[in-house]
């Protein structure tokens, strides 16, 4: 049997009507819910979902996380700036090192104390054992500050004498005495007015060989008859143009040489090959040294 259409509605709209009114019977729509009910709703809320570990307070700002200071390192000493410098400063601090003397340097020029850091520079090499790239350092510096400053003694009156004496054949004797008169002007500069050379040659009686090379001794003595004096040593040269360079290279020799004696100092370098003995002792015997060497031979003969 088919139910009426109608009938169909109506029963619909009071089985709607029924539930409606049977869930919303006593219930307050309008009324906000007390604080103990929504104190209940937050904690079922809470319990629903899993809790995240690091995330107490998500809501609330992060406290700043403190920074790691850097450690400041401590101021590098460089002495007492105020007094002249001695010819020998910084000598005390060799036992330190030479990465020591190498930072003193570079931190001396920094600071505009040129004078103090060719001292610095000058024991790197002559008091401390310092490595090839080290001692390159040095001797750069040495060759850039030496120029630029005064000689360490201007008055040649208070300059320590020394002899370079020669002994050589009758003609070559001739040509030899201007050569070395130039040659002891260049180490009175090298040593930075320290040192002043003085020259004698003494000739053969006759010429040693007429057709071979003629040999020349030299050495280094002090400025009084029967000072100390340095080993000898002999060349031999072919021609005139070959004079100064074996002579410069020699005197490098016997000064190298005779520093080397010395327990107070690290004696230069050989010569490289190709190395000019000028500027070896310009540059690699330092202005102390110079002293030392020249106040050495004007010491009594043991």
């Amino acid at each position: 049997m088919r139910v009426p259409i109608p009938v169909v509605i109506l029963l619909v709209l009071l089985v709607v009507s029924g539930v409606w009114w049977g869930s919303t019977w006593e219930k307050a729509f309008m009324t906000p819910p007390s604080e103990k009910r929504l104190e209940e709703i937050r904690t079922k809320t809470a319990a629903a979902f899993p809790r995240a570990d690091g995330l107490e307070n998500a809501i609330s700002p992060l406290s700043p996380v403190p920074a790691t200071l850097p450690v400041e390192e401590p101021a590098f000493d460089l002495g007492d700036l105020t007094p002249p410098p001695s010819l020998a400063a910084y000598r005390d601090l060799a036992p330190k090192g030479t990465d020591h003397l190498v930072e003193l340097a570079n931190r001396l020029e920094q600071a505009g104390q040129f004078q103090r850091a060719l001292l610095a520079w000058e024991r790197v090499i002559d008091s401390s054992k310092p490595d090839e790239s080290q001692a390159t350092a040095a001797i750069a510096a040495i060759k850039r500050l030496r120029p630029t400053l005064p000689d360490w003694n201007p008055d040649p009156a208070m300059a320590t004498v020394v002899t370079l004496h020669a002994g050589t054949g009758r003609t070559l004797a001739k040509k030899l005495v201007p050569a070395l008169e130039v040659i002891a002007l260049e180490l009175g500069q090298a040593s930075a007015g320290i040192v002043k050379v003085k020259t004698n040659v003494k000739a053969g009686k006759t010429d040693v060989s007429s057709n071979g090379p003629t040999p020349v001794a030299l050495w280094l003595a002090g400025s009084d008859k029967g000072a100390t004096t340095t080993e000898v040593r002999s060349f031999t040269v072919n021609s005139p143009e070959s004079l100064q360079p074996e002579i410069l290279k020699t005197v490098f020799i016997l000064v190298r040489s005779h520093i080397a004696r010395s327990a107070n100092f690290e004696p230069p370098a050989d010569l490289g090959k190709d190395e000019n003995p000028q500027d070896a002792l310009n540059f690699r015997v330092t202005r102390l040294a110079w002293s030392e060497f020249a106040a050495a031979l004007n010491k009594p003969p043991i």
